[in-house]
């Protein structure tokens, strides 16, 4: 491992992509770094403290969020109109075709859909926001030609992320957007396991020291799950073209325990924030019953049962119904059968894909479990220590651990393709 890790800076190229990711990222951080005009910082700190419905999206600001910073939306409109565009697949065949079996071309003109869709989505929630904001008195507009400004400074800064996100992609050593989003968890870590330290009280040590040591075996569960996958072997027919023979071989067809990757979470987190959120307009209503419904509602958070039981069965059901989308088992039972391939002990066809569905299913089952656990222990061992100055939720875990892994792989791919060229 050291070894490969000295190799990486060998390499001129590797090098010299590895820097040009640095350097967009501390692009990336310079600008989180810069608020938007007229914010009242004192009143923005005692907001987001006594609000906990931001937090995921401010995972995908790099805490640019709750800063108020121009880069505020960060590359949430981005991911909001990918997600979008995936499920739209199930409506137009034309967009399923693109995504899944498309050319280059084709699929290039799919992600420029996504980016398009990214403008109005960025406009929508910068407006929304800001106008929330105003009217908790976080941030003042002289008129509405300076809300407007606002607004579309946060717009062309999100927009200007997902392209520094597509610049760093480029260098083939990981996906930019997971970078971004990367950063801004981690860049946060040392001060908050800083501060931890510093303020526990030394009779809260313990407590301390398994929060950290369950947070660690959280950590390794993620990796192990997140690798984790069924290898349903597979065999190709031997095929007799001319005078060579072509076939023959044995592979095996993967499935993912956790197909949905963290997807779920995200749909289930989204509909949680809407009670608060409602809640938090309805705060400044002169109406007696108005107000007594809005802290009904902004008091429907994580500190109760009842959230989490709601965010563990939403997880669950997402889990499945996000599988059913992106894994088509009539596709691959198909394109099996046009290839010559076939699963030992079951005929093509119908009998391969009602195999390959139970087969998925069961595997979604654990993988649902898994999600919904992830995303509720975090909330539920800081509750259970005590120990809440580390805001690291079971979506920053699945993010952190997915990056880590996947630019592992794309690093080691690109190692192994310089000895090929070597050689």
């Amino acid at each position: 491992m050291f070894k490969n890790f000295l190799t990486l800076f060998r390499s001129p190229e590797l090098r010299k992509k590895i820097f040009i990711v640095l350097i967009l990222l501390v692009v990336f951080r310079l600008m989180a770094a810069i608020p938007l005009p007229d914010v009242n910082t004192e009143q923005l700190k005692s907001f987001f403290a006594s609000n906990q419905f931001f937090g995921l999206f401010n995972i995908f600001t790099g805490g640019a969020f709750t800063n108020i910073s121009i880069v505020m939306l960060g590359v949430g409109p981005y991911i909001t109109a990918s997600i979008i565009m995936q499920l739209l697949t199930m409506v137009f065949p034309a967009l399923k075709t693109y995504f899944y079996e498309g050319t280059e071309k084709e699929k290039a003109l799919f992600e420029q859909y996504t980016r398009l869709l990214t403008i109005p989505l960025a406009f929508l929630q910068g407006f929304a926001f800001l106008n929330l904001f105003k009217s908790q008195g976080l941030i003042s507009f002289s008129s509405n030609l300076f809300m407007l400004r606002n607004v579309i400074l946060a717009m062309s800064a999100s927009f200007f992320l997902m392209w520094l996100g597509e610049l760093m992609t480029e260098q083939k050593i990981g996906n930019g957007i997971s970078f971004i989003i990367f950063t801004g968890i981690v860049v946060n870590l040392p001060k908050e396991i800083a501060q931890t330290i510093i303020s526990t009280d030394p009779t809260k040590i313990p407590n301390m020291i398994t929060f950290f040591v369950i947070s660690l075996l959280i950590i390794v569960g993620v990796v192990f799950i997140s690798r984790g996958q069924r290898k349903i072997p597979v065999s190709y027919a031997k095929q007799v073209r001319g005078t060579k023979i072509y076939g023959g071989a044995d592979t095996y067809l993967p499935l993912r325990v956790n197909q949905a990757g963290m997807i779920p979470i995200i749909f289930a987190v989204s509909i949680l924030m809407f009670p608060q959120m409602i809640g938090t307009f309805m705060s400044r209503s002169p109406h007696a019953f108005l107000l007594k419904l809005s802290m009904t509602l902004k008091n429907f958070n994580s500190n109760s049962w009842s959230y989490l039981i709601l965010y563990f069965f939403l997880v669950f059901l997402f889990t499945f119904f996000y599988t059913s989308i992106t894994f088509e088992p009539d596709s691959i039972a198909e394109n099996l059968q046009k290839r010559g391939g076939f699963i030992p002990g079951y005929r093509p066809g119908q009998t391969t894909t009602n195999y390959l569905s139970n087969t998925a299913r069961r595997i979604t089952l654990f993988g649902a479990v898994f999600l919904g656990l992830i995303a509720i222990l975090p909330i539920i061992l800081a509750k259970a220590t005590g120990i809440t100055t580390i805001a690291v939720s079971g979506a920053s875990i699945l993010i952190m651990v997915e990056v880590a892994i996947e630019t592992i792989e794309a690093l080691e791919a690109q190692l192994i393709m310089r000895e090929y060229e070597i050689s």
